[in-house]
C-alpha cells in the first residue's frame, strides 16, 4: 500500500495505522467524544479556556476515573497520532481535538478503504 494524499500532502500508511491504533481504545474514544463539546462535559477551569485552550488533563483523569499517569499515557498516544493537540499553561497540560487532522485522517481512511 502506498502513500495516501490528504490535504495536499502524502500521509503514510504508518501514520494511518498509528491513528487507528490510537482509536483502538474505549477510553481514548470517550475522551475524543467529550472533547467535541468540552463545555458540556467538563466544569469551568481556573486556568485556560475549555474551548480555546483545551481541557486540563486533571479534569480528564477525574472524569475517566483514572490516575494522572494513566490519562497522560492515553493523551500521549492521541497527541502522537495527531488527533489531539497539547498545550502547556503553567504546570498543567490542556488537550483539545485537532479537527483538521481528524478530518484528514477520516478522508485518508475512506480513500484507503
Amino acid at each position: 500500500m502506498g502513500a495516501i494524499r490528504t490535504a495536499g500532502r502524502p500521509t503514510s500508511t504508518a501514520a494511518l495505522l498509528e491513528g487507528l491504533r490510537a482509536l483502538d481504545n474505549d477510553r481514548r474514544l470517550q475522551v475524543l467524544e467529550w472533547l467535541k463539546d468540552p463545555t458540556a462535559h467538563f466544569p469551568p477551569q481556573v486556568d485556560g479556556d475549555l474551548v480555546d485552550d483545551g481541557v486540563c488533563g486533571v479534569l480528564i483523569a477525574a472524569k475517566l476515573g483514572v490516575s494522572q499517569p494513566t490519562v497522560s499515557e492515553h493523551m500521549r498516544v492521541l497527541v502522537a497520532a495527531g488527533l489531539v493537540v497539547a498545550t502547556r499553561i503553567k504546570q498543567w497540560t490542556f488537550y483539545k481535538r485537532n479537527e483538521p487532522a481528524i478530518a484528514a485522517f477520516t478522508r485518508a481512511l475512506r480513500d484507503t478503504l
